[in-house]
């Protein structure tokens, strides 16, 4: 964690605590309990720790410890939707761009590599509205190429030629059943598909965190903040 800016009136420890209530029970930030201490004081400290990036530094530093050093054999990618509360709406298009509403409502997108049940690899946002298989090379990408043959698991959302071939192209193995209405088919390995549940068992904690499962921030990265603090 950063070092102390002058003189705090609630350390970081007790800070994290306060966000880590919101987080789970997703009250409104004037309505934090008085023993966590002033919200605005906590709303503060989460701000600028989701600006310079600390939450994500942390998340990344703990993944370096646990996922990258030991030997990953299985990952699963995914996505799931997010419904955005109405008092979300209003942001500045400029600060905030991820949300878009769709006929089922306001809708945003996580995408989400996970080593297993409880291990997140990497992560992103998206529109409501975007295609998974788009998006999730961007994903892929962003985590570059792996040392050792790793498999992938995914849906038939994302069983077009480019992303499997730039899964190829990365290391991966790519595990993913062909649409029925394909006419070049293959083979994969069906027992071992079905341990894609483990992204959705991940999804399944993640949404148990309130401020997670509906969006009520109207900026990007405080959003996406919490879903940091909620992976680590």
């Amino acid at each position: 964690m950063p070092k102390p800016r002058g003189s705090l009136t609630i350390s970081h420890y007790d800070a994290l605590r306060a966000i880590l209530y919101v987080a789970e029970n997703g009250c409104k930030w004037r309505k934090l309990p008085r023993e966590y201490g002033n919200w605005h004081t906590v709303y503060t400290r989460m701000m600028r720790w989701c600006k310079n990036g600390v939450l994500a530094k942390v998340f990344a530093a703990l993944r370096q410890e646990g996922v990258m050093q030991i030997h990953v054999k299985v990952v699963s990618l995914d996505s799931t939707s997010i419904k955005v509360h109405p008092d979300k709406t209003g942001a500045l298009k400029k600060r905030s761009s991820v949300h878009r509403k769709i006929p089922g409502g306001w809708n945003t997108k996580l995408h989400l590599v996970a080593a297993d049940d409880r291990t997140a690899v990497s992560f992103m946002l998206s529109r409501g509205e975007c295609h998974d298989a788009p998006q999730s090379r961007s994903l892929l990408e962003s985590i570059g190429s792996v040392e050792q043959p790793c498999f992938l698991l995914m849906d038939r959302a994302y069983e077009d030629n480019q992303t499997r071939e730039m899964a190829a192209s990365l290391g991966y193995k790519p595990v993913v059943p062909p649409k029925r209405n394909r006419i070049d088919t293959w083979d994969y390995d069906a027992a071992l598909y079905k341990c894609r549940n483990e992204v959705e068992r991940l999804f399944r904690k993640l949404k148990g965190f309130r401020r997670v499962f509906t969006r009520y921030d109207k900026l990007d990265v405080i959003f996406l903040g919490f879903v940091t603090l909620a992976l680590v």
